[in-house]
């Protein structure tokens, strides 16, 4: 199965509303995986089909460090989170990624859709949005 779009998965929903994922505390990681992985909202938890390999890639990916942030806009408030951008050296072919916390379950944040396969030959690098209320990964309003 290939990608098919950028999803906040139920598991965040869930977690947000239990108090069993907290941005402020927990930790966080950002695996790599090839179009053969099935990832989607429905996406529950880390998993190791399809993830990617390759250069000084390691199967689980990278810790990202989430950053937590409120703004007060024109048309009312705006709660954000940004996350850090990672980086493999070496050849890594990967067409998306999930972000996950570590740990417990290793329930799933979001799958980020990179539109085609991104292939590198020297460094493989995840440009994050800008860290703004209007560009955030994930924005609540």
């Amino acid at each position: 199965m290939s990608f098919t779009g950028n999803f906040s998965c139920n598991t965040l929903r869930v977690g947000m509303t239990t108090g069993t994922i907290n941005f402020a505390t927990d930790s966080f990681k950002l695996a790599l995986y090839t179009n053969a992985a099935a990832l989607d909202e429905t996406t529950a938890t880390y998993t190791a089909v399809g993830e990617t390999s390759g250069g000084n890639y390691v199967a689980t990916g990278q810790a990202v460090t989430a950053t937590v942030n409120y703004a007060l806009t024109v048309n009312g408030s705006v709660a954000y989170v940004s996350f850090s951008a990672p980086s493999w050296t070496g050849s890594i072919t990967a067409r998306g990624a999930l972000i996950y916390k570590n740990g417990g379950t290793n329930p799933a944040i979001c799958v980020l859709d990179f539109g085609s396969d991104k292939i590198s030959t020297s460094t493989f690098a995840v440009t994050m949005p800008a860290d703004t209320s209007t560009s955030a990964l994930i924005r609540l309003v």
